[in-house]
């Protein structure tokens, strides 16, 4: 569902008063739930489900783990239950579903995640996914409400499953690309999460999914009050993205995405401006979904450079895309 309609369906619930005890609820809007249990620790709280992105049952099982455990790192807590939630179709072979079951237990089971149980239905459309629980002190919670003005902006995974796997829906993506953009789906945040986690500097974070690079960084910038200045030239794309976005071979979220960010919000203006100088290619891609997304995540300026050095010295990936700035939405340069 586009970010324009989840607002209008959760009208209703985002009126509500919340106990003292949800620190993050959503009236934030943000990656998980969280709840206080006392002053060390509170819990964190996602669910995520989506259909194939893959043709493999394994694969797509893990896939959809990793997807769903992401929210937890995203709010920089530690996973360690889960619950599968499945849709499956009654006229395909049962041991599909068993193999997406396997794929996403072996994937949890990376994480130090169990899955103790879940809810299956039948539909006419295989869906997969977990519930997952965390826990994070509360002193420790990353939120997209606190990155600050001169911050610099960091993305952990490159940009491009969306535009790789409708290619490969539409069956014609290059095998290379299919399989680059496989590993990355198939990596977990977890490093990069503990790397940011020796940073009590870094306080904003998000994943990026299904609202795009785009979408997920402007309402980063909308609930911390900034702009978020993005680098164009500076985005890394898996290979092959930026030909699919040429050959409108993107999913149709990247159009709800960019309808919602052109916009006008409360201000009268656009929530994204894109500079007349960015490629076609690079603006259409920058709204494209992704599937098991890396971290956004805002440093303070100051220990940019410790952060980049931690990374390269953990041979983890990171790439600087822009900062926070004085403002409001988000700006594409």
């Amino acid at each position: 569902m586009g970010p324009s309609d989840l607002a209008h369906v959760l009208r209703h619930l985002t009126s509500k008063e919340r106990p003292p005890e949800l620190l993050v609820g959503l009236h934030i809007a943000d990656d998980a739930a969280v709840w206080r249990l006392d002053g060390e620790r509170a819990l964190v709280q996602t669910l995520d489900f989506f259909t194939p992105v893959v043709d493999d049952p394994y694969t797509y099982g893990a896939i959809a783990a990793v997807n769903s455990i992401s929210d937890v790192y995203a709010m920089g807590g530690e996973p360690f239950l889960a619950l599968a939630i499945a849709a499956f179709p009654t006229h395909l072979p049962k041991e599909i579903l068993a193999e997406i079951f396997r794929g996403g237990a072996d994937k949890a089971a990376e994480a130090g995640v169990v899955i103790a149980g879940g809810h299956t239905v039948t539909d006419e459309e295989p869906k997969y996914g977990l519930s997952v629980t965390g826990i994070v002190h509360p002193e420790r919670v990353l939120t997209k409400a606190a990155a600050r003005a001169g911050d610099v902006a960091f993305l952990t995974k490159p940009l491009g499953t969306g535009a790789i796997t409708t290619a490969l829906k539409k069956e014609r993506a290059a095998a290379a690309h299919v399989d680059a953009a496989v590993e990355w789906m198939l990596r977990l945040n977890r490093d990069a999460a503990r790397l940011v986690a020796r940073f009590p500097q870094i306080r904003a974070c998000t994943d990026i999914t299904g609202f795009g690079l785009l979408g997920h960084g402007y309402e980063m910038a909308a609930a911390s009050g900034v702009c978020f200045e993005v680098e164009a030239g500076a985005v890394p794309f898996m290979d092959g993205a930026l030909g699919y976005a040429t050959a409108d071979l993107l999913p149709g979220g990247a159009d709800r995405n960019r309808l919602y960010l052109e916009e006008a919000d409360g201000s009268g203006l656009a929530r994204v401006s894109v500079d007349g100088g960015v490629p076609a290619d690079r603006a259409a891609a920058l709204h494209d979904p992704q599937t098991s997304g890396g971290l956004l995540f805002a440093a303070p300026d100051a220990v940019a450079d410790q952060i980049e050095a931690a990374f390269r010295a953990d041979d983890a990936p990171l790439w600087r895309i822009g900062r926070f700035t004085a403002g409001r939405g988000a700006r594409v340069v």
